[in-house]
């Protein structure tokens, strides 16, 4: 019996292994065509000669995107963004949760704040009342516009306040009984324990204002302060010959609308790509402590 069962579990993670490694591969193909178009020329795309290889290998795409002093403007302007909010974002995220995710004779008000913010993640103004709520702070066409509009993200709020609820309560009491503070026990004990999802949160964070172009296009006035995405959104796919100069006009002759967009593509998710192993372990972690807690 023993030696059936262990028989079938071989077969059973032998197919688990070849399913998701099927998986895999579908998902991968789709990623390495966009590649190969980056790096092929125009005329091997418009006649659909690229499949998972470059034809006629060429760097004309990444070089009409990377040339531009605009652009390392931009990229600075995300990078900026990014060190400014991912912070922002999850010191208001970890204060709002922590107080949140208690009982409530604990935190006397936490249902009704638990609810304004719940509210405010379902229900919204609308565009205009969000353009000129921002306007009348005064800071429309400056790098805060892109920062405090979204400062609170209510969605990572409540999956860090549901995190924070599944540690022991007798951590709390012990920290207490020990003399520690509610600031000391914040930073000291709940937010070391939770570092896969603060890991995960803030990955959240990079993702969404390293990809984000709406609201720069929206908030900004000037093409100066757009950030990479707004830039790229602008110059590459709308074809704004506005903001090119003559020069750029005619390299975008040797570019096709396909190969500049996979270059854009790229471009655009490498700085994530090197921040996920950072990260990955923590996803590990996460999986592992979720295991065992009963």
């Amino acid at each position: 019996m023993n030696k059936h069962a262990s028989i079938s579990r071989r077969t059973f993670l032998a197919f688990n292994y070849l399913f998701l490694a099927a998986v895999a591969i579908a998902c991968l193909f789709p990623l390495l065509n966009v590649l190969a178009i980056s790096f092929s020329s125009s005329a091997a795309v418009s006649a659909g000669k690229v499949s998972l290889w470059p034809v006629d290998f060429n760097l004309k795409s990444y070089s009409f995107v990377l040339s531009k002093p605009e652009f390392g403007r931009a990229f600075l302007i995300s990078l900026g963004r990014v060190a400014v909010g991912v912070p922002l974002n999850m010191l208001l995220t970890i204060l709002i949760a922590y107080p949140l995710s208690k009982r409530s004779h604990e935190f006397r008000f936490r249902n009704a704040y638990a609810w304004y913010f719940v509210v405010t993640m379902l229900f919204s103004g609308g565009l205009i009342p969000w353009y000129m709520t921002i306007k009348m702070t005064g800071i429309i066409d400056t790098f805060w516009a892109m920062i405090l509009p979204g400062a609170v993200p209510i969605f990572n709020v409540i999956l860090l306040l549901n995190f924070f609820k599944s540690l022991p309560d007798e951590i709390d009491q012990a920290a207490q009984i020990d003399g520690a503070s509610r600031w000391q026990t914040l930073w000291q004990i709940a937010v070391p324990l939770s570092a896969p999802a603060v890991a995960t949160l803030t990955l959240f964070c990079i993702v969404t204002h390293w990809n984000s172009w709406f609201d720069g296009l929206i908030l900004m006035n000037r093409p100066d302060n757009y950030p990479l995405q707004s830039y790229l959104q602008t110059v590459i796919v709308n074809r704004d010959l506005s903001l090119m100069a003559a020069q750029d006009i005619l390299k975008w002759a040797e570019v096709s609308d396909r190969t500049s967009k996979a270059a854009q593509v790229f471009v655009a998710v490498l700085p994530v790509l090197f921040v996920y192993p950072f990260l990955q372990k923590y996803f590990a972690e996460g999986i592992v402590m979720g295991s065992v807690k009963g």
